[in-house]
């Protein structure tokens, strides 16, 4: 089968690349990443997943396997996603630092016959964070484009993230252990 990341995600990208599989990237311009207000939890991540591979469905033919994704940070009952400009990225980062939250991914494997869906929750718990570091990671790190406003594999990682319970892979955006369990059963 042709296999195709409906994801433009650098990190996605990465991690698939580590399964030796060769794929296609494939995404379609204003994807709605809008969800009702109904959903709660893993059910968030799950529908956008499904969204962008109904967005994608026209575009396969009999031989392509499309994966699609999206991943939350979920916290008291709230979702983190990406944040919208510097302030809310501290804000965010500010809300997790000395907590424990779970990242969520939501993974859809979609052909023209099949479709499966998961999603895998990794709770992560941060340290204590100061402004400064907080300020440092955000200016230096630009974590514009991530849910929870940052990148497990960069520094705040490193310095932040005191115990992981679940999939590394997973708070990085995509639980490739799992998926690739999923992609063994579709052959």
């Amino acid at each position: 089968m042709n296999i195709i990341l409906g994801s433009q995600s650098p990190r996605r990208q990465e991690l698939l690349r580590g399964l030796d599989l060769d794929f296609e990237v494939r995404t379609l311009e204003g994807n709605d990443e809008h969800y009702p207000d109904t959903l709660q939890g893993a059910d968030i991540p799950l529908y956008l997943a499904k969204q962008k591979a109904a967005a994608l469905l026209p575009t396969l033919t009999a031989d392509d396997l499309l994966i699609t994704a999206d991943t939350i940070v979920w916290l008291d009952g709230a979702v983190y996603g990406k944040p919208t400009d510097a302030a809310d990225a501290k804000r965010m980062l500010q809300a997790l630092s000395g907590r424990t939250h779970d990242v969520i991914t939501g993974v859809c494997v979609t052909t023209t016959a099949r479709q499966e869906s998961f999603a895998t929750t990794t709770k992560v718990t941060f340290a204590t964070l100061d402004s400064a570091e907080i300020d440092y990671y955000i200016d230096k790190y630009r974590p514009f484009d991530k849910a929870g406003s940052y990148g497990v594999q960069e520094w705040i990682g490193y310095i932040g993230v005191e115990r992981l319970e679940g999939s590394y892979y997973n708070v990085m955006g995509l639980p490739i252990q799992r998926l690739y369990t999923v992609l063994k059963q579709w052959k």
